[in-house]
């Protein structure tokens, strides 16, 4: 099956190799072996060509924050890729980095006797400046494929700045891609010719990951030099544990998302992002489980009349039309700000009216003014950001309203709004498992007026941006409990 020429993105203009070995798939945002463009685009080359297919999933040590959370949870992910390749016919390789820089020349190796290269086209953190620099080295032909979300990035011309534009953007486009969706189970039926091991040396000098280091032996994450004072998540990563939350998600939550999902206990959200995040689950994935349960297909989207309307465009319940306006409108939203512009972590990037708010309250007098240690050891005077902060410690999630809160009194407590977003990114991408992505520029720049409007009352620090205490978010939630229980 051809993958839409939207998503596909032709890196460095070289032509394939002409009697290649194999087709190389270098997965390094898509971790998964279902609902995955890169990988069907893959094979589609390699059967094109009528040689195997090599995929090289590889895990570095000095990646930025690279720690025993994020590590444990990208493994996890790994070892269901080893058992999901098994007899497939498709020559599967994890490597892991047992130091910096031990991985270098490894994709170079494997390109020299490839046809082609594919790779994933993920707009965030390294992953950009890594492909694009992959792109000058090889000697070979590398295509990048967007497996992100429902609508091809490269499908909008223009960055939004406001989640009401994007979402009638959304609902004139994205019913002409709702069809093409990637395959569910691409590996069932492979007919490729089939290959056993790599190239002569290649296994030897970048052998593959131990078993230990898949099963998450503390003695063998140990070794490592990453972030030991960051532990593993309480959660488990991995495709199959994804699949696991979805459905539970589906059969438990859907029904009660629109009324409970703000509640941070026993509440309705997905919290589904860190997979979302690590690629061991799909938009389209949940899209079609979703689909199911509202027993829903695509015609019935009747979204070109609704002109931007939050509610009614899907042609589903309004529990799940609320879930998917987070899961598609908000979150590629994030997808089209990062694809699109240079640096979207950038206090310039921010609209012009929120920049200017800001600047006029710089000087504002702060009652209260913590610096990062203290951010991160949770030792505010606010009970309420201080056990969001904990659970984001310890579990590395927030709850996505918890989340709004504790930007915004970072925002308040810090001498100077570049500062606050600094500590933000720091916080955040230390410690979230659904950290470094589209979407916590999203999140984090929303605090400080991205996708938002001026509001008013004009208030001290603030200024014109928009404002939370956690005293109305105690009197709209029920929080004793959570705090109880997280801070301290």
């Amino acid at each position: 099956m051809a993958v839409p020429e939207l998503r596909v993105r032709d890196v460095n203009g070289r032509p394939p190799r002409p009697r290649g070995a194999y087709v190389l798939y270098w997965m390094i945002a898509a971790r998964r072996t279902g609902w995955n463009f890169g990988l069907d685009h893959a094979l589609a080359r390699a059967a094109e060509l009528d040689v195997p297919l090599v995929v090289l999933e590889a895990l570095r040590v000095g990646y930025p924050y690279a720690s025993d959370r994020l590590h444990a949870f990208a493994l996890a992910g790994m070892a269901d890729q080893r058992a999901a390749f098994d007899g497939t016919g498709v020559l599967y390789h994890a490597y892991v980095e047992p130091e910096p820089g031990a991985g270098k020349g490894l994709l170079r190796a494997l390109a020299e006797q490839a046809a082609c290269v594919v790779t994933d086209d993920y707009p965030a953190f390294f992953l950009p400046r890594m492909v694009a620099a992959a792109g000058e080295q090889l000697d070979v032909r590398l295509e990048a494929v967007d497996s992100n979300g429902l609508l091809p990035m490269r499908a909008a011309q223009k960055t939004f700045v406001r989640a009401f534009d994007f979402r009638r953007f959304l609902q004139v486009e994205l019913p002409r891609h709702l069809m093409d969706g990637p395959r569910v189970r691409p590996l069932a039926n492979v007919a490729l010719p089939a290959r056993e091991r790599l190239p002569r040396g290649i296994a030897e000098r970048w052998p593959a990951a131990e078993p230990a280091l898949l099963a998450l032996e503390p003695s063998a994450l140990a070794k490592l030099p990453i972030d030991h004072s960051v532990p593993p998540a309480p959660m488990h990563g991995g495709a199959r544990e994804a699949a696991r939350q979805l459905a539970a998600f589906v059969s438990e939550k859907l029904d009660r998302y629109a009324e409970e999902r703000d509640a941070p206990d026993d509440g309705a959200a997905s919290g589904f992002s860190p997979w979302l995040h690590w690629g061991h689950l799909a938009s389209h994935q949940v899209l079609g489980a979703i689909a199911r349960h509202e027993n829903w297909k695509p015609s019935d989207v009747g979204g070109a009349e609704r002109k931007g309307a939050r509610a009614g465009w899907w042609g589903m319940s309004a529990s799940a039309e609320a879930f998917l306006d987070q899961l598609v409108t908000w979150r590629e939203l994030g997808f089209n700000f990062c694809h699109r512009e240079p640096d979207p972590y950038a206090f310039d990037s921010l609209p012009a009216w929120a920049r200017e708010t800001l600047h006029e309250h710089t000087k504002d007098r702060r009652e209260h003014v913590y610096d990062l240690a203290q951010f991160e050891r949770a030792e505010t005077h606010d009970p309420l950001w201080n056990a969001a902060q904990n659970q984001l410690r310890g579990e590395g999630v927030m709850h996505n309203y918890l989340r709004m809160l504790w930007g915004k009194k970072v925002l308040e407590w810090t001498r100077e709004p570049r500062e606050a977003l600094r500590i933000l990114v720091e916080l955040n991408d230390r410690f979230a498992l659904d950290g470094r992505d589209p979407n916590s520029a999203s999140g984090i720049l929303w605090t400080f007026g991205r996708y938002d409007r001026a509001w008013g009352p004009e208030r001290p620090i603030y200024g014109k941006i928009r404002y939370m205490t956690s005293a109305s978010a105690r009197r709209k939630l029920r929080l004793e409990a959570y705090i109880e229980r997280w801070d301290g």
